[in-house]
């Protein structure tokens, strides 16, 4: 066994809020979450059909119904509830979550991990919210259900990845939603795991190598000669042992500011867009949400870029199944003069080949309120 005697010991919370965009259009219908047999789907107003969003957990397990499933592949069932997406319901609801948590963690102890995760430092402070770390993330739990009805699952543990671990392998099962680990008990409960890709971080072509290599299990893993693992995986390899061992050391105070920071959307569409007119539709539509976020942070954009990907089997002229472009604009927060430059890409590029995803990214970005003083 390693000697784990130096490493952080730590109390962090991973929580998750269970089925986040299903149970909110739940709560909002008046409907508990976990009673609540309902669908988020994006859905074609032409031909009904579209794109599965969210489910939420009873409509999985009756109906088997998966996120990112087709629309066709939905059952007609009387008491399946499909609803459309809210985005914007959405984000509000996150930033109420996250006030939330911030009554238990300050800024340099909480963080944001995707719209419906976050990462709670409480290794100073649990105490001051209950007798036990368990006890203290209840008190979590149950402020945001009385306050916006949202059932939520925690994992916890010494450091982020046991807390990671925790939330995905145990909380989610449990009765209370809440699941731990420790460095005393990871060899136990991680080790004889052979569902390699339930693994956070672990994805199937990894774990199709590990398993062609002999590695089967996590325990495996935790065997191999760490330098074999990084000779044969790269620095990817250093992280699977650290992983089999349930070592994570990483600092999260340490806030990285990207070289070269962006805002971004990539959508896949409820259909495959072969219309001129239907395409660039979808462009204004995912340039919106992206200019949004720019004009929420008082930013503007100095570089756009559009991606189109084509729909399955389609290349264009060039053979190519995706195309993207990006170009240098006069920095600007115009909403109106930003989406012309991406409708500009798209005809100059589109050869008419029919278009399922769309992405727009914004970078170069500066402070909108700043004036840049050309010399040329």
């Amino acid at each position: 066994m390693l000697d784990y005697h130096n490493e952080p010991h730590g109390v962090y919370l991973m929580i998750d809020n269970k089925s986040f965009f299903a149970s909110i259009e739940s709560v909002q219908r008046g409907i508990d979450p976990l009673d609540s047999v309902l669908l988020v789907m994006a859905e074609h107003e032409n031909n009904g059909s579209g794109l599965v969003v969210a489910t939420s957990p009873l409509a999985k397990k009756h109906f088997g119904i998966r996120n990112v499933d087709r629309g066709y592949k939905v059952p007609s069932d009387a008491r399946l509830l499909t609803v459309p997406p809210r985005l914007a319901l959405y984000r509000q609801k996150n930033r109420q979550i996250n006030q939330i948590f911030r009554r238990y963690a300050d800024a340099d102890h909480w963080w944001p991990y995707s719209i419906d995760e976050s990462i709670l430092d409480l290794s100073d402070t649990w105490p001051f919210f209950g007798a036990t770390p368990e006890k203290a993330a209840a008190v979590i739990q149950r402020a945001v259900f009385e306050e916006l009805g949202l059932r939520t699952t925690v994992g916890i543990g010494e450091n982020p990845l046991q807390a990671k671990l925790a939330l995905d392998l145990f909380a989610k099962h449990a009765p209370n939603f809440q699941g731990r680990l420790s460095y005393h008990d990871f060899a136990a409960r991680i080790w004889p795991r052979h569902d390699l890709t339930n693994i956070w971080s672990i994805g199937k072509k990894t774990a199709a190598k590990l398993n062609l290599l002999g590695i089967n299990s996590i325990g495996d893993l935790a065997h191999t000669d760490p330098h074999w693992l990084k000779h044969e995986f790269g620095v990817v390899g250093t992280h699977l042992y650290a992983l089999a061992w349930g070592i994570d050391r990483t600092d999260l105070s340490v806030r990285l500011t990207p070289k070269n920071p962006s805002w971004s959307s990539s959508q896949v569409m409820p259909k495959d867009l072969s219309r001129q007119k239907d395409i660039e539709q979808g462009i204004i539509k995912v340039a919106n949400d992206v200019i949004d976020r720019l004009s929420r942070h008082h930013q503007k954009a100095g570089r756009i870029r559009l991606g189109l990907g084509y729909a399955n089997g389609v290349t264009d002229e060039n053979g190519r199944t995706s195309y993207s472009h990006e170009i240098t604009i006069e920095p600007t927060a115009e909403r109106k003069l930003l989406i012309d430059h991406l409708l500009g890409i798209f005809h100059q590029a589109w050869s008419g080949a029919a278009v399922r995803n769309i992405s727009v990214a914004l970078s170069r970005l500066s402070d909108a309120n700043t004036q840049q003083i050309s010399l040329f």
